[in-house]
């Protein structure tokens, strides 16, 4: 009998050979389970949110509010995972920019680090206050709440000359938080956020525009007023100009304006708003209603992007009175100057989209 043999069957020997197989087996089942802890919780979701870990704050309650916040799956595989890679105590209280496509180490080192990291995010052409406050509450960087306070509390109007023209109240701000992509540091506070918006607003509309808008016989206000009104019209880039042309053709003629999206931000500011307007809904009560009122609304109906801006700032040059979306489906307009081709048009269009919708029943 070979010495291998005998070595074999010794009890002891075999226990131990056991043993440590079991252990081997065990490590690596530590080391998948942990490189599984370790991967990005949605690698395409590449949002990123602010996240707030108070001070005194636990690994497990930091994993806690990492789920609440959508960044990592578990509570439990976050303090596993802090404990194994000995981040657990080290974590350190503040505002920090985290994204459900980090992987749970660099969010575990982000925090380790206690340096508040930048966050950006994009506000979108055609947003009014109220989305802007909406979006960003959701990306956790400010209280809904309080940044709606801030944006009705008209505290700004003394920092910036162009709010000295615009409408007075609550809605002050409407129209010049500008759309563009930010980026603030994560624990940066309301004010500073709108700070930055109306600066950038300030960038844009030049001592050119200013000069621009003074020849057409506007004042600035009016100019973003029209422009507002052409960002929530307008479906493609080259119909801009022609719906300021338009807008300035009726309010030369003393026509209402009788823009759909006037009548929408009214049903907006309660929640309402609808893929069609009834008569009913034309009629309701608002000077924001250019259905029942003749001129201008009293102030901006969303926020505009500077191609809105220009085509308020520039229209073409026509005698259209009409305009309606166009039977092609494209999201552009059919304009025309006289009410009767007008209702062609909208025939055209309702025909083509009653089609459209029955074939994708």
């Amino acid at each position: 009998m070979s010495k291998r043999t005998t070595v074999l069957k010794n009890p002891t020997v075999k226990l131990f050979a056991i043993i440590l197989i079991l252990v081997v087996f065990a490590f690596v089942g530590c080391l998948i389970a942990l490189n599984q802890m370790a991967k990005a919780y949605d690698p395409s979701d590449k949002t990123v949110v602010t996240v707030t870990i108070p001070s005194g704050s636990t690994t497990e309650s930091i994993g806690q509010i990492l789920v609440k916040k959508g960044v990592i799956e578990s509570a439990d595989a976050f303090k596993y995972y802090s404990k194994f890679k000995s981040y657990d105590g080290n974590y350190k209280a503040g505002s920090y920019a985290l994204s459900a496509s980090y992987s749970m180490d660099k969010i575990a080192k982000i925090i380790e680090s206690g340096k508040t990291n930048d966050i950006t995010f994009t506000i979108p052409e055609g947003y009014t206050e109220y989305d802007v406050a909406k979006k960003l509450s959701k990306l956790g960087i400010v209280n809904k709440t309080e940044f709606t306070s801030l944006l009705e509390g008209g505290s700004f109007t003394g920092k910036y000359s162009f709010l000295k023209g615009a409408q007075s109240g609550s809605h002050n701000l409407e129209g010049y938080l500008f759309p563009s992509t930010y980026s603030v540091a994560a624990n940066a506070d309301g004010s500073t956020i709108i700070n930055a918006m109306l600066k950038k607003y300030d960038s844009i509309f030049t001592a050119k525009y200013k000069a621009r808008a003074k020849k057409l016989g506007y004042t600035e206000n009016e100019i973003i007023i029209v422009a507002s009104i052409i960002e929530k019209e307008s479906g493609v880039d080259k119909d801009r100009a022609k719906i300021a042309s338009v807008i300035y053709n009726r309010l030369d003629d003393g026509m209402p304006l009788q823009m759909d999206s006037t009548v929408q931000y009214v049903l907006g500011l309660d929640n309402n708003r609808k893929k069609d307007l009834s008569n009913d809904d034309t009629e309701v009560n608002s000077p924001y209603n250019t259905y029942q009122n003749t001129g201008l609304p009293p102030g901006p109906i969303c926020c505009p992007g500077e191609a809105s801006i220009k085509a308020a700032l520039y229209p073409a040059d026509t005698k259209y009175m009409y305009f309606i979306l166009s039977d092609k489906l494209d999201d552009s307009m059919s304009f025309s100057v006289t009410y009767k081709q007008f209702l062609k048009d909208k025939d055209a269009y309702y025909e083509a989209r009653d089609k459209s919708e029955k074939d994708n029943d």
